[in-house]
This record gives C-alpha cells, sequence and structure tokens, in this order.
C-alpha cells in the first residue's frame, strides 16, 4: 500500500516537472552563466584557477549540487560545498561557503511559441568555510535572468548584484554579468561562448572591472533510462581586461538531468 502511495506521489510530481519544462525553452545549461531555465538534474564541476600571486587552487564542486524543481515554475539548488585545495601544499586546504538558490520562473515560451524566458532568482551564501576558503559574513545575491532563441542559436543571462549583510569593507560588493552565446549542433553539440563581466565597488577590489571571454562546449543530453541522462563540458576563462584575479581558468562540467 504504501509502495503504491509513493509510487502516486514520485509518478505525479515527475508529470508536473515535465509539464513545467515543457513551456519553457530546451537549451543547454551554460558552464559559467546560471541557466533563466528550470532544471532537473545533479550537477558536478571542477575548476583549476591560477592567480596573479602564482597561486594554482583547484575547485572541486564549484557551488553546483542537486538541482530540483519541487513546484511549477519554481527551482531550488542545494549546493554541495566547493573542496579548495591550493597549490602549492598549503595547510589551510578545505571546503569552502555552503549556498542555495531559488529561481522562480516570470514568464516563458518554447521554441513552438517564442522561445523565450525570464526569471528571478535569490541565492543565499552562507560562511560556512573552512580557514579563508570563504566569507566572514552571508552574502545575498538577487539576480535577474534572461533567453531568447533564434532557431538553432540562443543566449542565455543572468545580472545580479552581490550584497554582504556585514563586513563589507573586506568583502566588498559586486555586479556580476553574464552572458552565453550558444548554438545548437549536430543534435548533441552545443558550442557556446560566454562573457562573463564583473564590476566591482567597495571592498578590497572597489573601482574595478573584470571581463572574461569563457569558449567551450557541451555535449548531451545521453540518454541513460527513462528521464535519466547525462551530459558533460568543459572551457577555458580568458581574461580580456587588464584588472583580473585569476586568469587562464579551466573548467570541467559533468550533469545528470533527471
Amino acid at each position: 500500500m504504501q509502495s503504491s502511495q509513493d509510487g502516486g506521489f514520485i509518478h505525479d510530481w515527475l508529470s508536473m516537472v515535465t509539464e513545467t519544462q515543457s513551456e519553457q525553452p530546451h537549451w543547454m545549461t551554460p558552464l559559467a552563466t546560471t541557466t533563466p531555465r528550470l532544471e532537473q538534474e545533479f550537477r558536478y564541476d571542477v575548476q583549476t584557477q591560477p592567480h596573479n600571486s602564482g597561486l594554482v587552487t583547484d575547485n572541486f564542486g564549484v557551488s553546483k549540487g542537486l538541482e530540483i524543481i519541487p513546484a511549477k515554475r519554481w527551482e531550488v539548488i542545494l549546493a554541495i560545498p566547493p573542496y579548495i585545495v591550493n597549490n602549492p601544499d598549503s595547510p589551510q586546504d578545505g571546503f569552502g561557503d555552503w549556498q542555495f538558490l531559488v529561481k522562480y520562473r516570470i514568464l516563458s515560451s518554447n521554441e513552438e511559441h517564442g522561445n523565450y524566458i525570464l526569471t528571478a532568482f535569490f541565492q543565499m551564501t552562507l560562511p560556512t568555510g573552512q580557514y579563508t576558503q570563504g566569507n566572514p559574513s552571508p552574502v545575498i545575491t538577487p539576480t535577474i535572468a534572461y533567453g531568447k532563441g533564434f532557431g538553432n542559436f540562443d543566449i542565455q543571462g543572468t545580472l545580479g548584484v552581490s550584497l554582504p549583510t556585514g563586513n563589507v569593507q573586506s568583502i566588498g560588493r559586486t555586479i556580476p554579468w553574464n552572458n552565453t552565446f550558444q548554438y545548437h549542433l549536430l543534435k548533441k553539440f552545443w558550442p557556446e561562448m560566454e562573457v562573463n563581466f564583473t564590476h566591482y565597488y567597495q571592498g578590497p577590489h572597489g573601482g574595478n572591472t573584470s571581463v572574461y571571454l569563457t569558449p567551450g562546449i557541451v555535449l548531451g543530453r545521453f540518454k541513460i533510462h527513462n528521464r535519466f541522462a547525462f551530459a558533460i563540458g568543459g572551457g577555458y576563462e580568458i581574461a580580456v581586461t587588464s584588472f583580473h584575479p585569476t586568469n587562464h581558468i579551466t573548467i570541467a562540467s559533468v550533469r545528470f538531468p533527471f
């Protein structure tokens, strides 16, 4: 009896997810830009980040994790705290901050009826990092996300502002603006170019602006069983402004949509 009830709940929930996703474009999630689409998947990324000081950090997780659609028009992302490894070896390797993100899809239309989307985000980062691997205070980042498709080509973007709840002078505030230009090729290939813009005000980098170009590609979605699938991608982030805390960042990403 319990098994039947559980199966009914899961069936109804997945039917709602299918209906929700059918009402939006079916683009691929970019490597760095958070997609305005509502996704349901588990995602794990790895980045290698050379710093100007000569330090190189390996970021395992990159604050990705479980993405769930709990109700129509809503998504919740529960990130896995990233594990940061410093090279050369450091006794202060450890986990970074934990964060979560909530999406609310304001409006959307799939490829047959307009091919666009507009979504609001609320993100919070909590100071759970070990040693110096995170911020000393929570950071709230409200964001508006958008996308428009033109045949096999699409643009996905986000514009937000990071607002520390304390220690503003040590953390600083930023305005991140990311845009991805993506093309769908040969069914499973999604080459892209991302433009990642960040303006810093207050804090140690106050008054500076950094811009990165990130060419990359995502392959998928490859079906495993029923709704369960996987996708894999990679990219290379290059600074194009004189101010850049890091440069020549490699990105690898694996996702399991369900």
